[in-house]
């Protein structure tokens, strides 16, 4: 059976001092379960990794099961495999990523069964600071830098369905990209 490369994000973690966890641990928890050519990526929990399991659902119980016992947190993660984080880098809208200097660029990635279209209902949007685009798998999100402290992506973080969804920035997007295609 051949091996997947998924991508685990992980919420939640080395994040204002809390659920602090060293990403050689991290690693050594990943592999513990069985989990092959596994690689961190900076603080944040982003986890690279192989496995001949299909459904991600099962991938996605294991995982959080096994990190929520061994660091003592209530882990929940998104994974992804590679040919999905492949379409969601193709599919950006046009342009985005492609003025750093103007604005910060996001990919709100979405733990299933949250679709982009449920999750779009509770994402608002700041005239002339923030612009939002719903995608497949993930929303994309912009804001004007100059104005960035009026933007509304700060309030995603206090809403309900925020549980379901972890934020990565376009440049550690892309980067993610281009390491699970060197592997």
């Amino acid at each position: 059976m051949k091996n997947i490369q998924y991508l685990a994000l992980l919420r939640g973690i080395n994040v204002g001092g809390k659920n602090i966890i060293k990403m050689a641990d991290l690693k050594a928890c990943f592999e513990s379960m069985g989990l092959l050519n596994v690689v961190t990526y900076i603080q944040s929990g982003n986890v690279l990794f192989q496995s001949d399991e299909k459904d991600k659902k099962v991938l996605t119980d294991k995982i959080e099961k096994s990190l929520s016992k061994t660091f003592k947190y209530e882990a929940k993660l998104v994974i992804i495999s590679h040919k999905e984080l492949k379409e969601i880098v193709n599919e950006a809208p046009r342009g985005f990523g492609k003025d750093s200097e103007t604005y910060r660029y996001d990919v709100i990635f979405l733990k299933e069964p949250l679709t982009s279209k449920e999750a779009m209902k509770s994402v608002r949007v700041k005239e002339g600071v923030d612009s939002a685009h719903a995608g497949k798998q993930a929303l994309y999100f912009s804001r004007l830098i100059e104005k960035a402290s009026s933007s509304y992506l700060t309030k995603i973080i206090g809403l309900p369905v925020y549980q379901n969804m972890t934020i990565r920035n376009w440049n550690t997007t892309t980067k993610l990209l281009a390491l699970i295609e060197k592997e």
